[in-house]
């Protein structure tokens, strides 16, 4: 909840920021929350390191928007249990989960409320990434990738809401990351927010069942400025953790959906989404 003269009020928008010792990204993030304009916003900062390393930051900021909670079992590097202590608490209509070193562009959250009131079908709305960042290579890199994403994106509106994106998120090169997504806050409970037993690509899991579920909506707004760093992405063995996460969501989705209809949307996506 925010608060208004000591009145706790519902937001229009939860932002969930899990963070690990990265007090300047952080500060920087939340700044970029913190001054949206035309919205009312609450922020849940969630410390992954033992040492509380980002409780200074909230602090420093001195705003009751913002409320700091610490992670009692730190993961080192599971963030759908980051994540998964925050959004039961969010009172926002919609919740953002910003990952602590990317930045939301200026008038982000009004442009998406109205854009959820105008399409009261879809549980969640997504939009183009620019990437940034101090490796000029990378960052060109990044832009290529996210451009194809954008086309892919187009392909999947015009095709479905539900099964096209949720099939091209769960067979193909993935369209978004975490940040750039804004999910109804209904969905997240309906679907059992993230799993936890995904330890990589647990957000393209957790969109792609929101988008089966619910619907998607993509936008050509600049939505995120992506930062291009370190990530867990790079951590060792990285690719057999990748494979593996795959593996886990395409047997829960089995598991809801049934066979048949999970080899309906892998043919879909091999064949109708091919040149996407």
């Amino acid at each position: 909840m925010t608060k208004s003269q000591g009145v706790p009020v519902a937001a229009d928008v939860s932002v969930i920021i899990p963070t690990f010792r990265r007090p300047h990204e952080l500060t920087e993030a939340l700044h970029s929350v913190l001054d949206q304009r035309g919205v009312s916003v609450e922020v849940f900062v969630v410390d992954d390191s033992p040492e509380g390393a980002a409780a200074a930051v909230v602090s420093d900021f001195g705003d009751a928007r913002l409320t700091y909670l610490r992670n009692p079992n730190p993961t080192g590097g599971v963030p759908g249990i980051v994540r998964n202590l925050a959004w039961p608490q969010a009172a926002g209509r919609f919740v953002h989960f910003l990952d602590d070193d990317d930045l939301v562009p200026e008038g982000h959250y009004a442009a998406s409320c109205a854009e959820f009131e105008a399409y009261p079908e879809v549980g969640m709305i997504f939009g183009r990434v620019e990437p940034f960042g101090e490796d000029a290579e990378s960052v060109k890199r990044e832009k290529i990738y996210f451009e194809r994403a954008e086309r892919r994106a187009r392909s999947c509106q015009r095709l479905g809401q539900q099964r096209a994106f949720a099939a091209s998120l769960m067979f193909k090169e993935t369209m978004l990351v975490c940040s750039a997504a804004l999910v109804r806050r209904e969905c997240i409970a309906a679907v059992n927010g993230f799993d936890v037993n995904s330890r990589l690509v647990e957000d393209v899991d957790f969109y792609s069942r929101i988008a089966r579920s619910f619907g998607v909506l993509f936008t050509e707004r600049v939505v995120l400025h992506y930062r291009i760093g370190l990530s867990l992405i790079h951590r060792p063995n990285v690719q057999s953790i990748i494979e593996r996460s795959y593996q886990l969501m395409h047997h829960n989705y089995q598991r809801q959906w049934g066979r048949l209809d999970f080899l309906a949307m892998k043919l879909f996506a091999k064949t109708v989404l091919r040149a996407a």
